[in-house]
């Protein structure tokens, strides 16, 4: 039987992008994925040798040498006629499949093929990230349009739009039998013209929202020398499009849907003047000939400055053009000058205000509490706030919290948000500021405030001063600045003495340590079986269900967060009894997360907004995670910690660790995405093994953590209790953590 899908790698080998695509290809086509087959279209010298290479380890992996210099569209060709499955991926070699590409290709033309009704789809479109330089994987902005065109083929005039995504022959699956009766066509321009005349030229189109393709985008000066044609190689990938839709009598809109955003590509060029003088005045009277040319009878331009800037470039306008544009940088600048002055005028009101609250006297009874960058209430702030209410309600707690977060503060909640007059007062005379990171700069240290810092976890990876050698991790921070915050704290929180040296190293400075657990770990032992059950339903897990919490923590060298495991696949391998909660980390909560195409499944939840996530921990049957620092806390409740340590290598080298987490893990430790399923499948994530690495791991980290941690924080803090009063730490064997959620069903 022919494979159902050929990816077809093409290019030369540079800087070792060739080999990583390969790899990642390689990594996704596993025996349980037969229908697929890779032509590897090398063009050079050591991409024919690493397709030899790969060939050898992998029959599904078929050679295809091409002499040098042979162009990308010689190469698509000649892969396309060795291919014999019947859907093509085109993946240049400096690009990659991101973690679960392969099999959002293969699940995207099963989706397409159950949605036929009428003629089968030619081509389905799919979504992509970008990866520069100094980004990670980056969202496209295609995602939302994909997901509302749907899986049904459509013919593409009844989707002009669809002309919209991104023009790259990587986020494609083509038919073979189409691109067999068309290559002449398909195969007749670079990159740009192929991805539409595919679009223009299928008789049905479909489209499935998940991500296929890492596009990798190289600096500049990594290039090889441009062409001849330079800038001007942007205009006749358009200039054919259009006579190829012109060619083949397709309806008005396509034509100019087109011809909008060819116009607004060359505009923006133009725009960016980054070309000399002449160049720039070339492209210009180049663009508006072929703007001319194919202009659709009764084009109606864009609304506003776009139509204008349109209508100039038909009339060849280029100094007209120029006028507009420099009108405009004035406009910008004179608005953005405004700005400038405002925020300037307003910082001197606030610092003024500020100095003045600075001369009253502090309140007592008033505490400032802050959590994740002013996020809200949560983590240890948090937890102290509460039982300040019970010990000490003579006391008044107000949160900092940014304006974009108030409607997610728990209801009743006294806050401020900065920048604001009641900022300024509050700041200014509270006597006690509770913490979880530090607060600006701007914020005084006055005699007689006591400030907390209780930190967000145990470190595993270096902080504060350690991360000097580490400049990924390092990056931004101003060293001499920190310093000065933590000469601000009073105490600073542990959970355990290895935090306790930690800290010390990290922040050196005079505060009082105070070992007293991590105030946030209380609910791991107040919690009962109804709580357990009762978060359990709300997060929508079946009874019965074995639900594991996914959470892996930031990288210092990835700007978004891409997961690094295949999740529906790993899903599936640990059958329909099992549910993952995913849990992106916290600094990614601006972003779109990664997940959406999993969601209507069921067994893989986007938990990344769910708050508090100690709820989750409570939830869940075991935790898978990598490097973060929720092992140290879920280690409280003793229930299964499995360590997926995919990169560990690359994690210690850029960031820095403590002590070796594979030497010292707190469970069953996987390196690669196959060992972590099979921990799972055979029982390995809950042995005798595992219990007695756990055991080990929470006797050195979970060593002042009873579930009265709070308590003794808010004596010592705010009630002054002498050390000879405090409750005592219970011995490990005393503590009770919360019911598992198989105990809770039982009970």
């Amino acid at each position: 039987m022919p494979p159902r899908l050929t990816v077809v790698v093409h290019g030369p080998e540079v800087r070792g992008r060739f080999a990583e695509c390969l790899e990642s290809v390689a990594r996704q086509a596993t025996p349980e994925r037969p229908g697929v087959e890779i032509v590897v279209a090398g063009t050079d010298a050591p991409a024919r040798g690493l397709a030899e290479e790969a060939a050898a380890r992998d029959p599904r992996f078929v050679p295809l040498p091409l002499p040098d210099g042979t162009t990308d569209a010689e190469a698509r060709r000649a892969g396309a006629r060795r291919a014999s499955g019947e859907w093509l991926l085109f993946v240049r070699g400096k690009d990659r499949l991101p973690v679960g590409g392969l099999r959002a290709a293969t699940g995207a033309i099963e989706l397409c093929a159950a949605a036929v009704e009428t003629r089968p789809a030619d081509v389905v479109l799919m979504d992509h990230v970008r990866t520069t330089w100094r980004t990670g994987a980056a969202p496209s902005p295609d995602g939302p349009l994909l997901a509302r065109a749907g899986h049904a083929p459509v013919p593409p005039d009844a989707r002009p739009e669809l002309l919209d995504v991104a023009p790259l022959l990587g986020n494609r699956l083509v038919r073979s039998a189409f691109w067999a009766a068309h290559h002449d066509v398909l195969a007749a321009g670079n990159e740009r013209y192929t991805a539409y005349a595919l679009l223009l030229a299928a008789g049905r189109v479909a489209c499935a929202d998940q991500i296929v393709l890492e596009d990798r985008v190289e600096r500049a000066a990594t290039l090889p020398p441009p062409t001849a044609d330079g800038p001007l190689g942007l205009i006749e990938p358009y200039v054919a499009a259009d006579r190829l839709l012109t060619s083949l009598h397709r309806p008005a809109a396509l034509r100019h849907r087109l011809y909008d955003l060819m116009t607004h590509e060359w505009l923006r060029v133009i725009s960016a003047r980054t070309l000399p003088g002449d160049a720039a005045e070339d492209f210009f009277r180049a663009a508006s000939r072929a703007a001319r040319a194919c202009r659709p009878p009764g084009h109606e331009r864009p609304e506003g400055l776009e139509g204008v800037r349109q209508s100039l470039l038909e009339a060849g306008a280029h100094r007209a053009y120029l006028r507009l544009a420099a009108l405009n940088d004035r406009r910008r600048a004179l608005r953005a000058g405004v700005r400038r002055q405002r925020h300037r005028l307003g910082g001197k009101i606030r610092a003024r205000r500020y100095r003045g609250a600075l001369e009253r006297p502090l309140d007592p009874h008033l505490a400032v509490f802050s959590a994740y960058w002013d996020r809200g209430v949560a983590c240890n702030p948090g937890a102290i706030a509460e039982e300040l209410r019970r010990l000490a309600p003579h006391i008044h707690p107000v949160w900092v919290v940014s304006g974009a977060r108030v409607p997610l503060l728990p209801p009743g909640t006294d806050h401020i948000v900065p920048g604001t007059p009641r900022y300024s007062e509050v700041m200014a005379r509270a006597t006690y500021l509770v913490n979880n990171v530090n607060f600006p700069n701007a914020v005084v240290k006055r005699p007689g405030q006591v400030h907390v810092q209780t930190h967000h976890g145990t470190p595993l990876k270096c902080m504060g001063l350690d991360q000097i050698p580490y400049p990924a991790a390092a990056k931004g921070l101003n060293f001499r600045q920190l310093l000065r915050r933590v000469d601000k704290w009073d105490y600073s929180v542990t959970a355990n003495a290895h935090s306790t040296r930690m800290w010390q190293r990290a922040y050196p400075s005079g505060y009082t340590e105070l070992e007293h657990g991590y105030p946030r770990n209380d609910v791991f032992y107040a919690a009962d079986a109804e709580r357990v059950r009762t978060v359990r339903a709300r997060l929508g897990i079946p009874p019965g269900a074995r639900a594991l919490l996914y959470a892996p923590t930031h990288r210092d060298y990835e700007a978004t967060w891409s997961p690094r495991l295949d999740l529906a696949r790993f899903a599936e391998r640990l059958g329909p009894d099992t549910v993952l909660l995913v849990r992106g980390h916290y600094f990614y909560s601006g972003t779109p997360t990664p997940l959406a195409g999993l969601r209507a499944a069921g067994r893989v939840l986007d938990v990344s907004a769910y708050d508090p996530v100690e709820e989750l921990a409570l939830a869940s049957d075991a935790l898978v995670t990598d490097y973060s620092s929720i092992m140290f806390d879920y280690a409280n409740l003793d229930r299964p910690i499995v360590v997926y340590a995919d990169d560990w290598e690359v994690y210690r080298r850029t960031r820095g660790v403590y002590f070796d987490l594979l030497a010292e893990a707190p469970g069953t430790l996987a390196r690669t995405e196959d060992e972590l399923a099979e921990i799972f499948t055979s029982g390995a994530w809950n042995d005798a093994a595992s219990a007695a690495a756990r055991t080990a791991f929470r006797r050195r980290f979970c060593e002042f953590d009873d579930g009265r941690a709070a308590e003794r924080v808010v004596r010592r803090v705010f009630l002054g209790t002498p050390e000879a009063r405090l409750p005592p730490v219970l011995p490990l064997h005393e503590r009770t953590p919360a019911p598992s959620p198989e105990e809770a069903v039982r009970r």
